[in-house]
């Protein structure tokens, strides 16, 4: 097996400065006669994860390949220095990573002309950057710290991660306990956070920011929280995910055909059998107490694909209901029209992390939501 495409990645390292901003933020873990610097052996373990390592010993790999990769640290190496990685240092590892961001964003914009490429939805572009955020499953065949029974019936851990859709890059995550809550406030909050200083310092705060997740970023404080960073100059909106209940099954039934407007793709296209509706004005008005102050509530339908669990409010109208919350206060009058902003097939977490999964990413609402509200400026 080939290993050629994998040198290509420890050479991007040294081109983003990656290999040698790490190395200068953890000089203080690395003795003074230790033969290998602890950026090159975390770049190291980086390229190994990418050509599909599953343990620290997997290194050895990239050892056999003296002549592509040169010195590699034992895995013996790298134990001793992932066990040195406390809070502190890990700070020191994302400061690493957002400086060499900037090094790797400023390289493109001098080639391309633009620092990172357009979030595209509806076939639009979409103006500024696009955070997703999503919990995952990693599923654990023994014990190890954090690892608990989780909500798909597996054994492993439940992080939250965050990526920017417009590069694919992956920005920040937590680790969390396998039992962890999905719609845990607070660990949305810290994960945003902490992808929000991953972007350079010029884009934080001149560019415009949709924070995209599905239902379980639908809680008030973490919504809240979105709004409050206009605070510190980052002008951050959100797009999220709204489970169907009661309340809102009312709301639809008393929307008027004549409301319902016709839905379109991802690429721009017309969908077949798909709606769009707003209700925010028809729902209870307790039911946005707590929320940012123009949030604003739209139901998409359509004709369910054979095979599909439909519950009897469903099929009742034959058709599928989808939800989505989304706060936009500009042109709040004039009816959405277009599909929701939502990660692209080749976006979302690490195709490798994603291929060792049991089971699918759990977040079908966001993904499969693809006629619903968006910004007033891609809508037709």
């Amino acid at each position: 097996m080939s290993h050629a495409g994998s040198r290509l990645l420890a050479d991007l390292a040294n081109r983003t400065t990656l290999t040698a901003q790490l190395a200068e933020e953890l000089a203080g873990p690395r003795k003074p006669r230790a033969r290998h610097d602890p950026g090159r052996v975390l770049v190291d373990m980086a390229v190994a994860v990418a050509d599909g390592a599953t343990t620290i010993s997997d290194v050895a790999v990239l050892a056999d390949q003296a002549e592509l990769f040169g010195s590699v640290a034992s895995d013996s190496t790298c134990w001793r220095l992932l066990d040195q990685l406390d809070t502190t240092r890990l700070g020191a590892v994302a400061r690493a990573r957002a400086a060499a961001r900037e090094v790797m964003w400023a390289q493109r914009a001098e080639l391309t002309g633009a620092p990172f490429p357009p979030a595209m939805a509806a076939g639009r572009e979409l103006p500024g950057l696009v955070i997703d955020l999503d919990a995952s499953i990693v599923v654990c065949h023994s014990e190890k710290e954090h690892a608990a029974p989780t909500f798909k019936k597996t054994f492993g851990h439940h992080p939250m991660l965050a990526f920017c859709d417009n590069t694919g890059e992956f920005l920040a995550a937590q680790l969390r306990r396998g039992n962890a809550g999905s719609n845990t406030a607070a660990d949305h909050i810290a994960v945003l956070d902490a992808a929000l200083i991953q972007l350079p310092d010029a884009h934080r705060h001149g560019t415009p920011i949709l924070v995209r997740a599905d239902t379980a970023g639908c809680t008030r404080e973490f919504l809240a929280h979105v709004r409050s960073r206009r605070d510190d100059a980052v002008s951050c909106e959100f797009s999220v995910g709204w489970a169907i209940r009661d309340k809102e099954r009312a709301a639809i039934s008393a929307i008027p055909k004549t409301v319902w407007t016709g839905a379109i793709d991802t690429d721009g296209g017309h969908r077949d059998g798909a709606g769009l509706a707003e209700i925010t004005g028809v729902l209870p008005a307790r039911s946005l107490s707590g929320y940012p102050v123009g949030t604003r509530v739209v139901v998409r339908r359509e004709r369910p694909h054979p095979g599909a669990q439909l519950d009897a409010f469903e099929e009742r109208d034959g058709v599928a209901l989808h939800r989505v919350r989304h706060r936009h206060p500009r042109r709040a009058t004039r009816p959405p029209r277009c599909s929701a902003p939502r990660a692209r097939p080749d976006r979302g977490p690490h195709p490798l992390r994603e291929r060792r999964r049991t089971g699918p990413l759990p977040v079908p609402l966001v993904r499969d939501q693809s006629s619903m509200a968006c910004r007033g400026h891609a809508r037709r």
